[in-house]
């Protein structure tokens, strides 16, 4: 099953599409009970069968059934329902959900697909106090699809929790702004914000944290009324804005959209990044006026892209 990499959404239409799956678990009656899961369908390449793997005994964590060739790639192959501690009925038409982001590629062993679901991001309920038994860092909303609940992953958690080191040691800032600078940063995740709060404060930024794009853009506002109120501009309380593209009750596209059409905001540069920054998001994110965009694997640059992107603003503005 291939699985359409062209995203058809409407750009700034905080809507996302998602590819709905479920691990079967035992059930009370002896028959498989299904808990069903979603994954951006931008991250997905296509969905194969489960090939005959067993875990080797070296393998780095129990989720690990080892590597397959395909299409060029060494894919390794994790088997979600341990990493998620489930219990999983085990069955021949199990499938594996083969992922690109990060500039990584892996699958994810499942039992089944079942379609794929267009949602806005308002519907996505943030999972704190809902969730009680799965990691809550992998879990970043739940869909209520009626009859039941779609858990929506984050994938690039795992992976990261893997191989806790894979990101965070390169995430030094060897850049340094010549004033203090103010950033404000989106991100839902803890994890992220936690890590671009220490790229950029090693550059000498000031940041403001907020965990939606809803609540950025409430933040934006409530600056922006200080300023009415105190005869100022924004750009005198805040220098630019950097926002992940992926977040439950607004997304980075609709964030920036919002941005560039308030006349009081629409100069703060804005940085989006994503782990799928691909030509077609790219676009996404030029058509709302993202001042640049940058993948996760690049996430160190940040600093310096922030400092180049404030002096160019500076130097259009001197006489």
């Amino acid at each position: 099953m291939d699985v359409k990499k062209e995203i058809l959404l409407e750009t700034g239409t905080n809507e996302l599409e998602i590819l709905e799956f479920f691990i079967n678990e035992p059930g009370k009656d002896g028959q498989p009970e299904p808990n069903y899961f979603g994954v951006n369908v931008a991250k997905v390449m296509q969905v194969i069968e489960c090939p005959d793997l067993e875990p080797p005994e070296s393998a780095p964590h129990p989720c690990f059934m080892g590597t397959i060739p395909l299409r060029g790639h060494i894919l390794p192959v994790l088997d979600l329902s341990v990493w998620l501690e489930m219990d999983r009925v085990k069955n021949p038409l199990d499938v594996v959900i083969v992922t690109e982001f990060s500039q990584s590629v892996t699958g994810f062993l499942v039992s089944g697909v079942t379609e794929i679901h267009r949602v806005g991001w308002p519907e996505v309920i943030p999972p704190q106090g809902v969730l009680n038994t799965a990691d809550q860092n992998t879990i970043i909303g739940l869909v209520d699809m009626k009859d039941h609940f779609i858990q929506l992953l984050d994938l690039e958690h795992i992976l990261s929790a893997l191989d806790p080191t894979s990101e965070e040691a390169h995430w030094t800032a060897d850049v340094k702004a010549k004033e203090q600078l103010t950033a404000l940063v989106a991100d839902d995740s803890a994890t992220i914000r936690a890590m671009l709060k220490n790229n950029l404060e090693a550059a000498n930024f000031r940041i403001m944290l907020t965990n939606t794009g809803e609540e950025a853009l409430h933040k934006l506002r409530d600056l922006k009324q200080t300023a009415e109120e105190q005869g100022k501009r924004v750009d005198d309380y805040l220098d630019l804005v950097i926002a992940d593209i992926e977040m439950p009750r607004m997304d980075g596209f609709t964030l920036t959209k919002n941005i560039k059409e308030d006349e009081s905001l629409q100069d703060l540069p804005v940085i989006l990044y994503s782990s799928i920054i691909t030509d077609e998001l790219r676009h996404k994110g030029d058509s709302v006026g993202a001042s640049a965009q940058i993948a996760k694997p690049d996430m160190d640059k940040m600093a310096g892209l922030a400092i180049d992107l404030l002096n160019q603003k500076q130097n259009r503005a001197a006489p």
